[in-house]
């Protein structure tokens, strides 16, 4: 038993009828923003999983024994 184009229209006109269209228009437009976020989002974790990790003797890891020296220097 599936729905016919009567049963849609109707549920349409009422949809319409209680939010207006520019309500609907905003509201498909904020979901429209928040796709596209999401597939920027997965793309930019994709490309972070793709991304090769740097060994912890590297610069990044003298750069961040260097920042916790100075840390620890400013508290005293």
């Amino acid at each position: 038993m599936g729905l016919s184009f009567w049963q849609i229209a109707i549920v349409v006109l009422l949809v319409v009828l209680l939010f207006g269209r520019g309500k609907l228009s905003a509201l498909m437009g904020d979901m429209a923003k928040g796709i596209k976020s999401f597939k920027a989002g997965m793309a930019e974790d994709d490309q972070l999983a793709s991304k090769p990790q740097e060994s912890a003797d590297g610069d990044d890891a003298k750069t961040v024994q260097a920042s916790a020296a100075k840390d620890e220097t400013a508290k005293s």
